[in-house]
């Protein structure tokens, strides 16, 4: 069952917000269209050149504004039950003296992280004194810590993805190009319930030792293994994020070989997730497999990102990060192995660190699936 929206945008987050925003030190958080946004408010709005920003002060109640021409999506969005005001702004109005206007002096303010340039500078012109700061650092704690209907989202959007994936073998044939396959298999994403398709690699032989290979029009020939890693956007904004592994006819024996290795990588990386270990501890899980085989220098990318509204988000799985797990973590966990010129492997599942143990949301098979 889909999460409701109330619970996945509940009316407290603005408030939680505001606590944030004082405990950062921080005068106000000013927030445009992306994940931010629709993280506090569930409003999906549009990026436009026209002001659309929600304004969360550390002391004082928020406010949006928002263009006057898109006034009614904000309206029939999650956002109207917020008790957030909406403050609608007319063409000859200047929004951004508006926001200063009613902020009043400020020393911080953090600005959303994809805000556009030509905002983050219209609001130094009319707050010059104020310093700018990302507002991720402020948000980064409420939004790594999936809440029940968050993880109920993300269930979902991994059911989507599984049942895409399981549609990949009558879709993978000798004679067929990467394009053409990557075309199905963007349908049946949509058919699947995703609102849009993220992304779509089919990185065939020597392609799929690229890890963002680009669907080309080379054509999948007999016994080459085929990197397939896929996502799309659920409509509730959360997104779906995996990778198999397909050979199509008689796989080589050099990539048999690697590949039960990257099987063991991936699965020890899982099973090491709990509250408490560190994020490079689970990269460190599976990077140790595959060296331990020979095959280290050929794992060239972190196990793994954090997902949720955005398909790379905080917690990053990777060497470095001492953070640790949390319950509510959710991420991928995604080692590859990769041969340049020949061929490559990869195996992505989302987890989501429970309050024992990891808990996976893509269940279709990890063995390599040979298909005719």
């Amino acid at each position: 069952m889909s999460p409701e929206s109330s619970d996945l945008y509940p009316t407290t987050r603005p408030a939680a917000v505001s606590e944030a925003v004082d405990r950062a030190g921080l005068d106000a958080l000013l927030l445009t269209p992306g994940p931010d946004l629709r993280y506090v408010t569930g409003y999906d709005a549009l990026p436009l050149e026209r002001l659309t920003c929600l304004v969360v002060p550390a002391s004082g109640e928020p406010f949006l504004m928002v263009p006057r021409l898109e006034l009614p999506a904000a309206e029939h969005s999650p956002a109207s039950r917020l008790g957030v005001e909406f403050v609608a702004w007319d063409e000859t109005d200047d929004p951004y003296a508006e926001v200063a206007r009613r902020l009043g002096p400020v020393a911080r303010v953090g600005l959303a992280d994809r805000m556009w340039a030509l905002q983050s500078l219209r609001f130094r012109a009319v707050m010059p004194e104020a310093e700018q700061v990302l507002a991720g650092s402020v948000l980064r704690e409420l939004r790594m810590r999936k809440s029940p209907a968050e993880k109920a989202a993300l269930a979902e959007a991994g059911a989507a993805i599984d049942a895409v994936h399981n549609l990949v073998p009558q879709l993978l044939k000798a004679g067929r190009t990467e394009r053409e396959v990557g075309k199905d298999i963007a349908e049946a994403i949509i058919d699947a319930g995703h609102a849009r398709v993220d992304f779509v690699i089919v990185g065939s032989g020597p392609n799929g030792a690229s890890p963002h290979s680009e669907l080309t029009d080379r054509v999948i020939r007999p016994g080459e293994p085929v990197v397939v890693d896929i996502g799309g956007v659920m409509p509730s904004g959360y997104c779906s994020d995996s990778t198999r592994t397909y050979c199509v006819g008689e796989p080589p024996a050099d990539f048999t070989a690697y590949y039960e290795v990257l099987k063991r990588a991936q699965e020890a990386a899982c099973a090491h997730v709990r509250p408490g270990v560190s994020c490079e501890s689970v990269d460190a899980a599976a990077r140790e497999v595959i060296a331990e085989a020979g095959y280290g220098e050929y794992f060239i990318h972190r196990t793994g990102h954090g997902i949720g509204l955005e398909t790379h988000e905080e917690p990053y799985i990777v060497a470095g990060n001492t953070e640790e797990m949390r319950p509510g973590f959710a991420f991928s966990v995604e080692p590859g192995i990769y041969l340049p010129g020949r061929h490559g492997a990869r195996i992505e599942d989302i987890v989501v660190c429970g309050e024992a143990a990891g808990e996976r949301v893509n269940n279709t098979t990890r063995d390599l699936v040979v298909v005719d």
